[in-house]
């Protein structure tokens, strides 16, 4: 079972205090899990469940909805191929095809020295501008696999 650290669990208390209703605080919440742990596991949904006073189901229907939660370790830099409908026509497949050769790795895995991952995802509101990507918190859009390796060596 996991546990918040003390500094975590008065950060999360805080965030309860701010809105009328607990639920609405659970996003915040969860990134502060997520931040601790590195990612939502069934533990970490537990740990956040029984801080807020809410049901684990209510967590893990959140966690599990949105893409910027992890549930499983993810590399140092993960890259999120948006896989929509604009994103696959413009190309998505053969972005995740050329990331997954290149690292010999597939959807949801990470290499081995943990450097990086690769998680297909849905949305990341760019449908002008695909393929689209997220590594870490930086939008790359209109990708070729020339791209994705330059944007790889700058990582290096």
């Amino acid at each position: 079972m996991r546990s918040f650290s003390e500094s975590t669990r008065q950060q999360a208390l805080a965030y309860l205090e701010l809105y009328p209703k607990k639920e609405a605080a659970l996003l915040p919440v969860l990134h502060l899990a997520q931040k601790e742990f590195g990612f939502i596991d069934d533990d970490a949904e537990v740990a956040v469940a029984e801080l807020m006073g809410i049901s684990p189901i209510s967590v893990r229907e959140v966690s599990n909805f949105y893409f910027m939660y992890h549930h499983h370790p993810i590399g140092k830099y993960h890259f999120q191929v948006c896989h929509n409908i604009s994103c696959s026509i413009m190309g998505a497949e053969t972005i995740l095809g050329h990331l997954k050769k290149r690292w010999g790795i597939g959807n949801g895995e990470r290499t081995a020295d943990g450097r990086f991952s690769i998680e297909r995802v849905e949305c990341l509101a760019c449908c002008d501008r695909g393929p689209a990507l997220l590594v870490n918190q930086t939008l790359h859009t209109d990708l070729t696999p020339e791209k994705i390796d330059e944007i790889i060596e700058t990582l290096r």
